[in-house]
């Protein structure tokens, strides 16, 4: 691991090829797993205040779920997440030819809300642990994801590439230059 800032940065994100392959994987981090997408206490009146516009996009099952469950839910002392309907799919998906999309993005790119969707669904397959002092930045690798390895392979994309707006929306312009070069000068070093 290696230190930016205040963040902790796990090997495996340094040269990781990655870039999403929704025509191989259907958007299935958006419905497997063990509960909602993770959010950011700020996030819970981002996701109350775009409902109304993103309502349009979801599912009539979803609908009933937040009807009954509510947008999100508390799943630890001070960790939240979305609702999930049949423990599955997150309540903000929506469907476009088969593949699973997130309803938050699908409304901010045509410009109907300025929340682009929660942190911890944009970070994918980033995920942040907090370990007392530090953020945690772990690379969580699935199965699911082996077709945006393949693909980022084939287009030399590297992990901090590929997830450069969602850091850089998380911690600022400024960090993500330095991890750039801590990312370049820890691959150095880890050279034999």
């Amino acid at each position: 691991m290696f230190l930016v800032g205040d963040v902790l940065i796990s090997d495996d994100v340094l040269d990781a090829p990655f870039v999403c392959n929704l025509a191989a994987c259907k958007g299935g981090c958006c419905v497997q797993g063990d509960s909602g997408a993770p959010l950011e206490h700020e996030e819970l009146a981002e996701v109350e205040k775009s409902f109304p516009k993103v309502a349009k996009y979801l599912t009539p099952e979803a609908l009933e779920v937040i009807k009954t469950d509510g947008l999100w839910e508390k799943e630890g002392r001070n960790s939240y997440g979305t609702t999930c309907v049949d423990d599955a799919e997150c309540v903000f998906v929506t469907y476009e030819r088969g593949v699973a999309k997130c309803s938050f993005h699908i409304a901010y790119q045509k410009g109907e809300i300025d929340f682009p969707k929660p942190i911890s669904c944009h970070l994918f397959p980033i995920r942040v642990a907090h370990n007392g002092e530090h953020e945690v930045l772990n690379y969580e690798q699935i199965k699911l994801c082996s077709p945006a390895i393949k693909l980022g392979k084939k287009n030399d994309v590297s992990l901090p590439a590929f997830l450069s707006e969602p850091l850089i929306r998380k911690y600022g312009q400024e960090w993500y230059n330095m991890f750039l070069e801590a990312c370049a000068e820890r691959a150095e070093s880890l050279m034999p």
